[in-house]
């Protein structure tokens, strides 16, 4: 394919335009409701978390100041149009297991998608 100048110029600007309109997701949806209506601190497992929200999108460990460790698993989800990330969705869920797999606790923050101008 051969392009003149001015059709490479309106190529890339037309791709610029289209790519800054894109739609991004990052991460699989959850639902905190759901999630938090069936989870039992001290009872839940790692296996039926997975059950219920899949695999995490990242694990680590937390020290708690005490010198306890637990495993902590992240699932987040992001949505977004690139070029106005003023109105993206952002939601992430910690839990916290203890040495046996058993839930201690977890932590949920979002930022809402906020209403378009």
């Amino acid at each position: 394919m051969n392009l003149s100048r001015t059709s490479l110029i309106l190529v890339i600007s037309l791709c610029a335009t289209l790519s800054a309109c894109a739609t991004v997701q990052l991460g699989r949806q959850f639902d905190l409701d759901a999630f938090a209506s069936k989870v039992e601190r001290g009872v839940t497992t790692q296996a039926q978390v997975r059950q219920w929200l899949g695999a995490p999108k990242g694990t680590g460990t937390v020290v708690n100041t005490n010198g306890e460790t637990y495993q902590e698993w992240t699932y987040f989800y992001g949505y977004g149009k690139m070029g106005n990330m003023s109105h993206a969705e952002m939601k992430i869920l910690q839990i916290k297991f203890d040495q046996q797999g058993v839930v201690r606790g977890y932590n949920y923050s979002m930022q809402a998608k906020q209403p378009a101008d």
